[in-house]
């Protein structure tokens, strides 16, 4: 159903599904410590890698209580250069995003577009009423990017994430039906 969603092109990039082809470029952003710091994800073994690819490039997108991981390519050479992970919670009303660019890519413009576009979509093929951002306080960046785009700061709890006490800053963006 949502298939012929993807890809879609904006200003510096596309957003489309990962693929086989993105193990080499994968591997190595998602390697990079400073870029996985405040992350979810941890780096992944080759065969871990290929897996997960293998498997995103098949998800369907939006099924209720999964995340899928979309690609963030070059929009000429269709080289990727980062990824979007979109959820969509078990009732289907709330999503969450996450991000990641390598840094090469940064300071571009790059993320907020390609998170923009992954917001229109994920907004057009759901029902969701808002969607979450949640970071780390220190991961000044992302905060940035998720301001930026709309996002205003509705909780901060204290967590412990990979073994470290931090804060944890959630943002939600509502729908706008306007």
């Amino acid at each position: 159903m949502h298939e012929t969603l993807l890809p879609r092109e904006f200003h510096g990039g596309r957003l489309r599904r990962l693929q086989l082809r993105d193990h080499r470029a994968f591997q190595i952003y998602r390697a990079i410590p400073e870029l996985g710091r405040y992350q979810g994800w941890s780096p992944m073994s080759e065969a871990e890698a290929l897996e997960f690819l293998d498997e995103m490039s098949r998800a369907p997108l939006f099924a209720v209580g999964q995340w899928v991981q979309l690609g963030i390519a070059e929009p000429d050479s269709d080289v990727l250069v980062g990824d979007i992970g979109l959820y969509l919670s078990d009732d289907g009303t709330t999503g969450e995003v996450g991000f990641t660019l390598q840094p090469s890519a940064q300071r571009r413009g790059i993320a907020a577009l390609a998170v923009r576009e992954a917001l229109q979509l994920l907004f057009a093929a759901t029902g969701v009423t808002r969607v979450l951002g949640i970071t780390d306080a220190r991961n000044l960046p992302s905060i940035r990017l998720l301001e930026r785009l709309g996002f205003a700061c509705v909780e901060s709890r204290e967590v412990v994430f990979r073994g470290e006490a931090c804060t944890e800053r959630v943002y939600a963006l509502p729908r706008d039906d306007a």
